[in-house]
């Protein structure tokens, strides 16, 4: 098998160890909690009391009362019944999806949803329209124009990872109920961030079906989850091929995660504090000119277009030690390759104006 990508078009992808000592963007712990000292403590003391790893899946020998005591507080965040832990956001997404779906049901999913989402719709083997990028109305079309025997579920991401825009999902919720359809919200970017913690759903008081989510971006840690009703939380035990053949979630990151939801619990404002560090980068970038597309949350991106300019970019960033990688195709559509900045708790006010003042001296146009 030939690895068919030239170099000199700019999307060949390779593997890096990030420096230490930089001014980091291309980060998705929004919180700074992946090194804070009281999620490490936790996640130090649940190694030496159960170990390195559960030794099983949840069904055979790998249940522990941390993954459920976890499972109690992540449905408290987001204002759900129940919750059920996975391997992680993707094999959460994957199993969700595989479970749900089928030969005789249509999936209808925005356009640039997650890869995981995508990739669970396939393999689901039902029906998959895509409808235009946070377009309701295309939506609408789609529902009414595609009859099914089987169930109609509406897919779409909370908070888009790429271009920091948030679904119209009052409109997406009021569709579902008005068609029947099973409403699944994939609320990874928004998780501890929105809603006091609890993501977009939880901040517009939208009752999704579903709600996914994952343990690695704010919560600082590893794994992912669906919230969901107790009933639903059954079936996906019983159905969910990624809960059922996964060996548990390690002790450690559970123990860290239950820490993180605590620390948000006890400080709801802190996803706010992000979003104004991040509103100020983004309208600073965007009074010097550059293209900040849609973007509404702490996910900034910077649309360069060419992705030799958006490498060029990125390196003449990291040689002034600043962090922002270069997201190109087929992450992001063809011809909008960037800079996507993530803007966290671990940025200061001074490096947020270091890093506009290095943009603004870069030669690229």
């Amino acid at each position: 098998m030939e690895l068919s990508i030239p170099k000199n078009n700019g999307l060949l992808r390779e593997l890096k160890i990030l420096p230490s000592g930089y001014i980091n963007f291309s980060t998705n712990d929004y919180l700074n909690l992946s090194d804070h000292s009281e999620l490490v403590n936790e996640s130090i003391k649940a190694t030496r009391d159960f170990g390195t790893g559960a030794g099983g899946s949840r069904l055979i020998t790998g249940n522990m009362k941390l993954h459920e005591l976890l499972e109690i507080k992540l449905a408290d965040l987001t204002d759900m019944d129940s919750a059920l832990l996975f391997g992680s956001g993707f094999l959460t997404n994957m199993g969700v999806l595989t479970a749900l779906a089928g030969r005789n049901d249509i999936i209808f999913s925005d356009k640039l949803n997650h890869a995981s989402l995508i990739d669970g719709a396939m393999a689901s083997k039902a029906e998959v329209k895509r409808y235009h990028h946070c377009d309701a109305c295309h939506l609408e079309n789609l529902i009414r124009n595609n009859e099914s025997s089987g169930h109609r579920i509406i897919v779409t991401d909370s908070l888009f990872s790429m271009d920091g825009d948030i679904a119209p999902l009052q409109k997406i919720s009021k569709l579902a109920e008005e068609f029947n359809c099973i409403l699944v919200v994939d609320e990874a970017h928004a998780i501890g961030v929105f809603g006091n913690g609890g993501g977009i759903c939880k901040e517009l008081n939208i009752k999704a079906d579903v709600i996914t989510g994952t343990l690695s971006k704010a919560l600082g840690g590893y794994g992912g989850f669906a919230a969901c009703s107790s009933k639903m939380r059954e079936y996906f035990i019983n159905k969910s091929r990624s809960f059922i053949y996964t060996t548990a979630l390690p002790p450690s990151c559970a123990a860290s995660a239950i820490r993180a939801l605590e620390i948000i619990k006890d400080n709801p404002w802190i996803g706010k504090s992000v979003l104004s560090s991040a509103t100020y980068l983004r309208e600073e970038l965007k009074n010097k000119g550059f293209n900040t597309s849609d973007s509404i949350s702490q996910i900034v991106p910077v649309i360069v277009n060419d992705s030799i300019k958006a490498l060029a970019f990125s390196k003449y960033l990291e040689n002034n030690k600043v962090i922002a990688v270069a997201i190109r195709p087929p992450t992001v559509p063809d011809g909008t390759a960037r800079l996507r900045l993530s803007v966290t708790r671990a940025h200061s006010k001074k490096d947020l104006d270091k890093t506009i003042s290095l943009m603004e001296n870069f030669e690229w146009k």
